[in-house]
Formats: structure tokens, sequence, C-alpha cells
């Protein structure tokens, strides 16, 4: 190809190589080896082959309008071909004369009671041999591709070249042969082969089994080889020791029993401090858990054995609510805990921190990226906590993983230096388990399924829009009983391109329904120090209704709030609506989340709302948001440092083959420790290629 289709498939889709060109999948096949008759054809069909010639063609309409109309026949009936670009109107004519035998494939559709195929495929029929071509490949292509020339036949037509090309050579396996002949798989040349070009539908199944595997087997193999790797080589900071800081806090400062999950939890986590190995570990809690408290008293453990710790949250917001939390639960305890974020400012309090950490005088540090500068160092980091740790890149969390002396590590993948700190990330968003296998497999996980004693389940209703003097009365008669209420909108002003309510118009709506309440609003384009004094009304019982964007999210605990009303609910993946729900019944009182939607809603988004409210269960609604959502670019695996793309796999549909390519690829290192036995050399070669462009910061989270 030339130059500038070149460029244009790297940019657009990243081919630059044979390799990148087998491995770009077809989306769908079509059987193009089958012919229909006009006078079979309805408008519910996928796609159809219809062989015959044109009669005439006509146009109609003015302007945007107009279109081309070809009148084909088979013989046994007459379809409409259509096209609606002007500029090609003169092209078709001159390209498909009446009264010569077409092939034409494409997509019916219905018009004013007529089908009719519009912009279809149209070839000579004595080019195509129909039985030759059996399924026929259909690839993704963007906008700027087809500009360019590029199209699925196009890339169809590089495909079948390079096939032609590649007879007679021998393309190495990438497998072992015992675990080829174990599964029954088709050989690496024919899975790629049959993918882009299979004989039939059980041909195509058995080359996507292939490759699905395949995928999944070098993720999981990855992720295990890097988590033994640590668990053998890198050491950890040993906490025998539990003093009088954890257990005075545990017998006397508690605010409540902790519930079994929480002790286990703990346990958990202590364990792996004593092992002396480095502790990656991922907890998991829905909102309203008790991770936070978890969090605090593991940190306890590791000032109790001399060490420091620190936690890291992606919002000032997040951080200050942290931060008077922890001071609220050790006020009576000789621990120093010190807040450092961008809302810090005087050159005398932030020189008078930096210097507590130096010297080891603040037990505890909380911040947000702030904590990342040259210049945060400590005395001797034991322990480092990451909040919603998918909000921080690979590269960010390595910066804080080797702060201070203690934490000094060598080049990735050495596994040599000083002892690192132990990690714990902690994340509110429940993970499957088929994605945290992926995307966390390298972690051991600690899940908190327990909500503390006294809380109540949130009761979830749907109300139409058109049920506004209903949902203002709810509203009212909570606000009476002295509770306070969330408004959430997606949009910050109103959208033409969407026709759903926006923010803006909506704070108006609320003041006018409640002009004798005070009302707070919050979103993503005001000034911090404005936001901020609007969400501190809010806290303080100053305004009874926030209204606000999704900016309230992740970190803020109001636990007088008892309703949240969404607004738009439908706009909203199942995950988000679950966290923006976890914002109320933080209290003892019966909390409701109100989903508010238009009458006119798709299948799935009333599946969504019903899931909503039919389960407060964060695992469930998980697992139903991957079903429908998929695991979009896996950018978790990524920040591991063992991705490579999914070119056919799918975390949320092929759940039982994530777990087999599991349990074979902890097979293959039970086995093949050392990386030494011949047959396995062409599995591992292939791993390294997969990983060459990575750092491993598998050993960090």
């Amino acid at each position: 190809m030339g130059p500038q289709r070149a460029k244009l498939l790297e940019s657009e889709v990243g081919i630059t190589t044979f390799r990148d060109l087998l491995y770009y999948f077809p989306y769908k096949h079509i059987d193009r080896s089958r012919l229909y008759y006009i006078h079979e054809l309805t408008a519910d069909m996928p796609f159809v082959q219809i062989k015959g010639q044109i009669l005439s063609f006509e146009e109609e309409g003015t302007g945007r309008k107009r279109r081309l109309i070809a009148h084909f026949t088979d013989g046994h009936g007459v379809v409409d071909l259509v096209w609606f670009q002007a500029g090609t109107f003169k092209w078709v004519r001159r390209s498909y004369p009446a009264g010569k035998q077409f092939i034409v494939f494409g997509r019916p559709g219905v018009f004013n009671g007529r089908i009719n195929i519009a912009h279809p495929d149209i070839d000579p029929a004595d080019s195509l041999q129909l039985g030759a071509m059996g399924l026929q490949p259909y690839y993704n292509t963007t906008e700027k591709m087809k500009r360019g020339g590029l199209n699925s036949r196009s890339l169809e037509r590089f495909t079948r070249t390079l096939f032609e090309k590649l007879q007679g050579t021998t393309m190495p396996e990438t497998l072992p042969q015992s675990i080829i002949d174990r599964l029954l798989l088709v050989p690496l040349p024919q899975s790629l082969h049959d993918l882009h070009y299979p004989a039939s539908a059980d041909a195509l199944r058995r080359a996507t089994y292939r490759q699905k595997f395949e995928e999944l087997f070098f993720i999981q193999l990855g992720i295990l080889r890097y988590a033994r790797l640590r668990q053998q080589q890198v050491r950890g900071h040993v906490f025998a020791r539990v003093g009088s800081l954890f257990n005075t806090f545990y017998q006397h400062h508690l605010p409540f029993s902790l519930t079994e999950a929480q002790k286990r939890v703990i346990r958990e986590m202590h364990r792996d401090m004593c092992s002396g190995r480095q502790m990656n570990r991922l907890l998991q809690g829905d909102v309203g858990s008790g991770k936070t408290l978890v969090a605090l008293m593991t940190m306890l453990i590791a000032l109790d054995n001399n060490y420091q710790a620190c936690l890291m949250a992606p919002t000032e917001i997040l951080a200050e609510q942290h931060f008077v939390t922890f001071k609220e639960f050790l006020k009576d305890l000789p621990v120093r805990v010190e807040l450092l974020t961008g809302a810090v400012k005087g050159k005398k309090r932030r020189a008078g921190i930096l210097q507590g950490l130096s010297s080891g005088e603040i037990g505890i540090l909380i911040g947000t990226h702030a904590v990342l500068e040259d210049n945060v160092q400590f005395k001797n980091l034991g322990l480092v906590v990451i909040d919603e740790q998918h909000r921080f890149g690979v590269a960010q969390r390595a910066r804080l993983w080797k702060k201070g002396p203690s934490a000094a590590y060598g080049a990735p993948g050495t596994f040599e230096g000083t002892v690192p700190p132990h990690v714990l990330v902690m994340t509110a968003t429940p993970i499957p388990r088929t994605l945290a296998m992926t995307l966390y497999g390298d972690l051991d996980v600690s899940v908190i399924d327990q909500l503390p004693p006294g809380r109540k389940p949130i009761e979830t209703r749907h109300f139409w829009e058109e049920r506004s003097e209903s949902l203002y009365r709810g509203i009212r008669s909570e606000i009476e009983k002295g509770r306070q209420v969330y408004i959430v909108y997606p949009l910050i002003q109103e959208s033409e391109k969407m026709d759903i309510q926006d923010l803006e118009n909506g704070y108006e709506v609320f003041c006018r329904a409640f002009p004798d309440l005070k009302i707070s609003k919050v979103h993503g384009r005001m000034k911090s120090a404005e936001k901020d004094a609007e969400m501190e009304r809010f806290v303080k019982g100053e305004t009874q209704i926030l209204v606000a964007t999704t900016v309230i999210e992740v970190g803020v605990n109001v636990p007088n709030a008892s309703v949240m009303v969404i607004m738009n609910a439908e706009r909203f993946g199942l995950a988000q609506l679950h966290q923006l729900r976890g914002r109320v019944g933080r209290g003892a009182d019966q909390s409701y989340c109100i989903l508010v939607t238009k009458y006119k809603l798709s299948q799935e988004t009333r599946q969504r709302i019903q899931i909503m409210c039919e389960t407060t269960d964060g695992f469930e609604i998980a697992e139903a948001d991957l079903r429908f959502r998929g695991p979009g670019d896996l950018e978790g695996t990524q920040q591991s440092g063992m991705a490579f793309d999914l070119h056919i796999a799918n975390i949320a549909r092929d759940g039982q083959l994530v777990q087999l390519a599991r349990d074979i690829a902890g097979e293959v290192l039970d086995a093949d420790p050392g990386q030494n036995l011949p047959e396995n050399a062409p599995m591992w070669r292939r791993l390294r290629e997969l990983n060459r462009d990575n750092v491993d910061w598998s050993n960090i989270s």
C-alpha cells in the first residue's frame, strides 16, 4: 500500500506490521455464498445478496433530500437501490449500466411501502465466485480511514493478499503442544486464517475459542508470574507487634463494634505484614462498609512498629474528609496526623509538615497528588494506603511507593534494593470476580461484605419526570423531619444535542418549588474555593438541598442526608448510580434513592433501573454492569504492566474461559518455575514480546 494509507492505518488503528494486520480481527462475518430472490426480501433481514440487472434510474427530491434510485430486477420482483450522496450520482450511472448482470449486497429497508437497499455493494456478476466467498469479513474502520480510501473491503484485500504471501511459510506456535492437545485447540496459523476467512461457522467458532484462550492465558500467565516473583523476592517490613496504639483504640475509642468482616480483613492484612514479604492487597467494600476504619487500624499497626503511614486520596474533598475523620478518631491518642493538599497554603505551615515527615514526628500523612512532590520525604514510610486507586496512574503510585530511604527500590523487574512499604489499595467500586482476576490478579483481595449494625438498606424507587408533584411532596416530607436532600444532574448547562435536564435549569426549578428553603449548587466548573464553600454549607446543615453534578460521587459524607434524587437516571451506568446512591444511608435513619427518568426507555435501560430498585448488593450490580457495558479498555491491566490489547476476548462474556486460563497458567508456573523446559520456550518468548514495551509495575498495585 502507499505511504498515506500506511500512515492512516498506524494513526487510526495502530497497524504497523504484518502481525498487527493478522490480529486486526473482523467484527462480524456475512454469508456471501447464498443468493436470495427479490420476492423473499423483508425489511427485518440483516444482509442479503441478489443477482439481476438495473432496469432504469431516476432522481427524486431536492437539496439534502435528493436521491438517486435504481430499479433492480431478478425476474422475480423489483427492488429499489438508493444513493443519497449527490456527488456520486454520475459515477453510479456510469459504473452500473442498465441491462448488465450484477450481484447486489446490502441491508434491506422499507420506504413508502417499498423494499429498498441503500448504498449497496455492487459487483459484476462474472467477477464473483459465490461458492468460494463463504463468510465475508467486515472490519471496523474510522471516518478518517474511509475518507482516505480505507474501508472494510480495502482491509479485506490486504489481509487476503497477506495470507496468500504466507502460504508455504512456517508460523511458530505460541502455546505448548501439551495445552493445544489438552484443549483440542486449532493450530495458530489455522486459527488466524479462519478468524478472517472461515470456511464454515464451526471453523470460525473453533478459531475464536483458540484466540480468546490465548489472549486470556497470556494475561493470567504474566500476572501470576510477577505475583510469584514478588512473593519470592520482594521483602517487606515485619509488623509483628500489635502495640498500645492499636489496642487502646480498639478497646476504648472505636465508634462502633467492628463487623466480623472487618475483623477478618484486619487479620488478613496483619498476617501479610508479619510474613516478611511486601503486602500488596486490594480491599473491596461497598459504600459504607467501613473500609476507612480498617485502613486506620492497619496504619496504627505500622505506627506501633515505629513506621509512618500515608493515605493518598484522589480529590481534596475526600482527603480533607479523611483528615477530619482520622483526627476525630485519634483525638485522645498520641498520634500526629497531617493533611497535605494543594489547598494547604503558607510556606511556614508546609515547611512544618515537611520537617515533621522527615523527622518522623508525623505518624500519618493524608494527602492528594501533592504528596508526590520531590520535597515530600518520610523518615520511615512503612505503609501506603491508596483510596479509589483506579483514579491514579501507575507512575504516580510508583513515586509514592519510593518515598523515603526505606522505600528505595531497584530497576523495574530486578526486585533489588531495600525494603519497600506495604501497599493497601481500596475501592468502593465492587469488582466482578472475572474482572478482578484480570485487572488485579497480582494482588491479594480482601472483601468487607457486611454493613455496620444499625444501617438500614436504602429504598430505591423509580419516578417518571411527569410525577414531579409527588417527588416534591416526598422531598418536603423528609426535610420537615430535619433531613437533607441531594439532587444530581448529568449536565451543568442545557445541551442542544441531548434532550436531558441540566443543573442550571434544575437549580432554578427547585428554587421555585421550595422558595422557603436554602439550596446549594455544586458542579465541576466552579472554582475550588467556591465549590468547597457550598459543600461546607451543606455539610454543616446550613442548606437543606444540594443540587450537583457527579462531583459528589466520591468522598462526600453527610449522615443527615437521607434522599438522593438522580435526574435523567437513564444517562448513568449502573456503577455510577450505585456510587451516587451510596452518598445517603450513612446514618441510622431510613434513606431513599429516587431515579427520575423519561417514560420512553430502551429495554436495556429499563433493566438497569429495575436492577437498581431490586438490590443494593454492589457485587451483584457490578456483575450486571459488566454484562451491559463490558470491561472497557482494561486500563487497570495496562496500569499493572502486564497488558496487551484484547483483540477478541471479552471479560464480561468469557468468565469461564478467564478461570480456565488462570488455572492452566498456574499449572504451567508450578511445572516450569525457572522457565527452563524446552517445550515452553515459544510461550515464554511470546510473553516477553507482549510485555516488551511495558514497565513491570505489578509489584505496586
